[in-house]
């Protein structure tokens, strides 16, 4: 079996590629390259591996490589030294090394070979990716400890600038900082007056904007965010709660936090509270005030998010089941807890143009076409319409699978001939060899051909059956819904005949929000064909 090299970057090779020492990819596939030919290896692919991570799940390449070594596909990995397969904890490198021993792998490297299935090898590979993690370990603090220092003497330690800034290299010093663009600047400063004075009114008075509001008119006045197509509640919540605008550097907002979800651990990047951040004076300039940034913190203190308590219950019967038909995204529910408004279904994304509508009725229409839907359905199987096309199509599949059942028992008789034709001296090994090839070849496509369209068939009457089935379950569905004791009730029996249901408005006005304004398509949860 062949070999492969694997190659992938540190981050002391990035700090040595700017230093000018060129690119250290390149470099280290020479090197292996250069070892092969000496040790005559055959080398048949390069895995390249560019992202930093710290364990295998944050590196792609790693893990294509891994599977391939446990499949057994390749005799030995060239790679620079064993430190760069894995720098993750002892979990990950107990994979590493399974993976390399129990497939017998070898692993190359310029300075020594090493087989996993050697005692004294195998010990000295362990050592080597033990002390690898305690040397990513103090990289790390090391690292750390440096972006603190940065973030305390004002500089910007971010990859990213924030919008309305862009980042630039500070004369005569290491590190970065931040240089205001004027046209996001301007934007920034909007928002932040929307949000604490208002939007100047045609009589000269102000009316204060909500965050929702702010990223309409964003969107309305077709201003571009920095990376979307178009803005969010979070990114303009985002911006009025970043004290970046006030000159000051926020550092740790956004800290790496691992838990264990499914036997794996993952890796979450939760909003930290603003007295958990490390704050410091930035050698920025501000973009607003420290009054109107003070006043936009008491403004969105005074309209906390959602206790935890109230997420995850569902209070929206049709939760999941209505799209949008202008852009695809889920209609959500808004709640009026003030002014006796009922709730609205609205389009969750704040561009479409996809006018929103009582909840309340949106469901009775619901209800209304699966009623209708129904009716139609019945007919459609007491008149024997789709029963008899179903029975047809059942009937071709079943003749066609006799057809093959014949043809399977011919050509196991013609095999048969051909040896007697070889006893018999009539065909000479070479016709005997590319005729049975030949025979063997039609054999196997003839099995598949068959267990295909027996497996088409058992799938048909059992969607026959489940087409019969959902008739009870709507009727069912349209008796009790409207004694079911809550929202979620209602949710659950809905998705077990709905797929989904398509929803269309384009009347405009409160008044306009009657039961048959809208256009409602339904997408009952039929079985699907294997087609």
């Amino acid at each position: 079996m062949p070999y492969c090299l694997y190659v992938r970057k540190s981050r002391a090779d990035a700090e040595a590629e700017a230093r000018g020492e060129g690119e250290t990819l390149s470099r280290h596939i020479n090197t292996l390259l250069d070892l092969a030919k000496r040790r005559h290896l055959e080398i048949t692919q390069i895995y390249r591996e560019i992202v930093s991570g710290e364990t295998i799940a944050a590196r792609p390449v790693i893990q294509q490589l891994l599977s391939e070594v446990e499949q057994g596909l390749w005799s030995g990995v060239l790679v620079m030294e064993v430190e760069r397969l894995a720098r993750g904890d002892t979990v990950d490198q107990g994979i590493v090394a399974q993976t390399f021993k129990f497939s017998d792998t070898k692993i190359i490297t310029p300075i020594k070979d090493y087989d996993p299935n050697n005692e004294f090898d195998e010990e000295y590979f362990e050592f080597g990716l033990f002390m690898s993690r305690r040397e990513y370990k103090t990289i790390n603090r090391r690292l750390q400890r440096g972006r603190l220092s940065s973030v305390k003497e004002g500089k910007y330690v971010g990859s990213q600038s924030p919008y309305g800034y862009k980042r630039v290299k500070i004369n005569g010093d290491k590190g970065y900082t931040l240089e205001p663009l004027p046209e996001e600047a301007d934007v920034v400063r909007m928002i932040f007056e929307w949000y604490t004075k208002g939007e100047k009114q045609s009589d000269g008075s102000f009316r204060r904007l909500g965050v929702s509001l702010i990223v309409r008119r964003l969107n309305s006045l077709k201003i571009p965010p920095r990376k979307s197509d178009h803005w969010s509640p979070a990114t303009v919540r985002d911006i009025l709660i970043n004290p970046v605008y006030i000159g000051k550097i926020r550092w740790n907002w956004r800290p790496d936090v691992k838990k264990m979800a499914g036997g794996h651990v993952v890796k979450e990047r939760p909003r930290a509270p603003l007295e958990k951040c490390t704050i410091a004076d930035g050698l920025h300039p501000p973009i607003v005030s420290n009054e109107v940034f003070n006043t936009a913190q008491d403004f969105i203190s005074s309209n906390p998010p959602r206790p935890i308590g109230e997420r995850g219950t569902v209070k929206n019967p049709l939760a999941g089941i209505v799209v949008c038909a202008k852009c695809g995204h889920r209609m959500t529910r808004r709640p009026y807890n003030q002014n006796g408004y009922p709730d609205t279904l609205l389009c969750a994304d704040t561009a479409c143009d996809n006018v929103s509508c009582s909840l309340h009725h949106v469901e009775r229409g619901v209800l209304d076409a699966l009623r209708d839907w129904l009716s139609e359905y019945k007919l459609q199987w007491e008149n024997g319409e789709n029963k008899d096309s179903s029975d047809a199509i059942v009937a071709m599949k079943e003749k066609a699978l006799r057809r093959l059942d014949a043809e399977y028992t011919t050509l196991n008789k013609q095999l048969d001939n051909t040896h007697d034709l070889l006893e018999q001296s009539v065909y000479t090994t070479e016709q005997f060899l590319e005729r049975s090839r030949k025979l063997s070849e039609r054999i196997k496509k003839n099995e598949a051909d068959r267990l295909a369209l027996s497996t088409d068939i058992v799938a048909d009457k059992s969607r026959e059956e489940a087409r019969k089935q959902i008739i009870p379950k709507v009727e069912r569905l349209l008796d009790v819904y409207d004694v079911l004791p809550n929202a979620k009730a209602k949710n659950d029996m809905l998705k077990e005949v709905l797929e989904k249901v398509v929803y269309l408005k384009t009347k405009k006005g409160r008044w306009n929000n009657a039961a048959d304004d809208f256009e409602l398509t339904l997408y009952p949860k039929m079985p699907k064909s294997n087609k």
